[in-house]
């Protein structure tokens, strides 16, 4: 089986050929560019439709309708012209020339006209010119020297039958040239009909294509991505659910199922974390039942202890008492000291139990923790240590100190001992000095009794004592280390030990400020109460 680690490689470290296809980048690119090209191919289709469609418009209606319109105007000029040479010849008025003049003009713009539309157009061009032709040798032989003559009648009647068979020979070429011209718009019109219908059918055949390409890219995003991802994102929301054992099936684009595979790759390693958890959390079922067993062991023995060894303590400590008074005078030196060394050990392992006793209790008793006035219970602290205070001449001074959240016998017990023990490890020749301070400092966020908004206070006990060594800084806090013999400094070793113990059970920590060299400073950090209220409820619990 591929365990986790191997499975779970992220799809930017596969090698290529781990990859089953194309990735739907590639799938998207190959399909842009196939879509552009049909696109393209298809507006060169159109272009070429709509060129075709305006130039076979613009020769109907720019060229050939124009011409036939244009020899209509000449053949009616040419008429205007002949009749008023007739009207001149047999009247002799100079009036009828008038038509003659203006038919003049309107053949020559005629003309002109003819010739631009023909222009390119062989056989229209040389309709013009036969029609040219024609209509020059009329005006040469019969129009302009009648109009010449003063008197035209003589002159007309000699001509009238020349001009009248050049004229019908005029007129029948104006006929052929309009027969060809409108023959062409017949033709362009026909073209333009069929490049109609072309025309349609291509932006028809485009719109299809068109239409077909989009289909197709719906359908291919559907199927190669859509319907992919909805079945991975189907698969993974049921392994969400808790259904950690359900593979997941890669398909679709190869980008997708390297997806598939990382997530399904996350999934068994989730599922082998959470099978270790459950196995760490059955042990830690049986341990915290095993320790429950052992707590209720320990609470037994601390019950016997003391009870049962405390009285057989307290026996031989006063038969031993009794046995020296009653036998004093048959005793030698040696036989009192012997008896003295047996009422001290049983003191002292009296005493050791108590203390013993006192740091199993902390944490194991559940109290409620409530407001304590650091200043008042520094002051009863000093009282109960007075006899110790008034024997060493020691000062206890403290600046302005806050209220704190916890216990207040067990935050007693940490100033006693760190207020005793500044006392007792004195310099030779000095009275002690014991000074304690707080200030502000953030919330460490440390689990236990410190609730989340509480602030928390650093608290200083500093005294001018013999000091201890940076090297011994976290040795002091070990329970039964200790830094002197018995006989130069009493105690058993458990006070630090405890302080450290009730520091931390309150949520907060305790050191030694290692950078402090003229005594000794500990330091520990307690939570502080929320608003002013806590502060007078503090010295109430404090006064009780």
């Amino acid at each position: 089986m591929q365990s986790a680690e191997e499975g779970f490689r992220p799809a930017e470290l596969r090698p290529e050929r781990d990859r089953p296809g194309w990735t739907t980048s590639r799938w998207l690119v190959t399909g842009t560019t196939v879509a552009l090209v049909v696109l393209l191919v298809l507006g060169s289709c159109g272009t070429w439709a709509l060129v075709r469609s305006t130039a076979v418009n613009q020769r109907l209606i720019g060229r050939w309708s124009p011409a036939l319109i244009s020899s209509v105007r000449m053949e009616a000029a040419l008429v205007n012209q002949e009749t008023g040479i007739r009207g001149y010849g047999l009247a002799g008025d100079a009036e009828f020339l008038d038509p003659y003049r203006a038919g003049l003009a309107q053949q020559k713009t005629a003309m002109a006209e003819l010739e631009d539309l023909t222009a390119g157009d062989a056989r229209a061009s040389a309709d013009l010119a036969r029609v040219g032709e024609l209509a020059e040798h009329w005006h040469a032989s019969v129009a302009r020297p009648i109009a010449a003559a003063a008197d035209p009648t003589d002159l007309a009647q000699e001509r009238a039958e020349s001009g009248r068979t050049q004229f019908d020979a005029l007129r029948t070429a104006l006929r052929v040239q309009q027969d060809h011209i409108a023959a062409e718009r017949d033709r362009a019109r026909t073209d333009l009909a069929s490049v109609r219908t072309m025309r349609n059918t291509v932006f028809l055949v485009i719109a299809a294509v068109m239409l077909a390409v989009m289909a197709l890219a719906f359908a291919g995003l559907r199927l190669g991505v859509q319907r992919p991802l909805d079945r991975l994102r189907a698969d993974v929301r049921k392994v969400a659910s808790g259904d950690y054992a359900h593979a997941l099936s890669p398909t679709g684009p190869a980008d997708i199922q390297v997806l598939a595979a990382d997530v399904d790759a996350m999934r068994r390693r989730l599922a082998e974390d959470l099978e270790l958890k459950d196995r760490a959390r059955a042990a830690l079922d049986a341990q915290t039942v095993e320790l429950r067993r052992s707590n209720e062991e320990l609470e037994q023995f601390a019950y016997v202890a003391s009870h049962d060894l405390q009285e057989p303590l307290r026996k031989v400590a006063s038969f031993c008492q009794l046995l020296e008074r009653r036998y004093a005078e048959q005793l030698d030196d040696r036989a009192k000291q012997y008896i003295s060394f047996a009422v001290d050990g049983a003191n002292r392992m009296q005493l050791l139990i108590n203390d013993l006793l006192t740091f199993s209790r902390v944490g194991r008793l559940h109290t409620d923790d409530q407001p304590v006035d650091l200043a008042g219970l520094v002051r009863r602290t000093a009282g109960d240590l007075d006899v110790a205070v008034q024997q060493t001449g020691a000062t206890v001074t403290h600046d302005e100190l806050p209220a704190v959240h916890g216990q207040p016998t067990q935050l007693g017990l940490v100033l006693q001992n760190l207020i005793s023990n500044a006392i007792k490890f004195r310099k030779p020749d000095t009275a002690p000095t014991v000074h304690l301070s707080a200030r502000r400092v953030p919330n460490p966020g440390h689990e236990g009794n410190a609730e989340s908004g509480r602030p928390f206070w650093e608290i200083s006990v500093t005294d001018n004592g013999i000091g201890i060594a940076p090297e011994y800084a976290e040795r002091v806090f070990v329970i039964f280390q200790r830094l002197h013999t018995r006989e130069t400094y009493e105690g058993n070793g458990i006070g630090l030990a405890l302080c450290k113990k009730i520091v931390e059970h309150h949520g907060g920590s305790i050191a030694v400020d290692t950078t402090y060299t003229s005594g000794t400073r500990f330091v520990f950090t307690l939570p502080g109460v929320a608003d002013e209220d806590g502060k007078a409820e503090a010295e109430e619990n404090t006064e009780r």
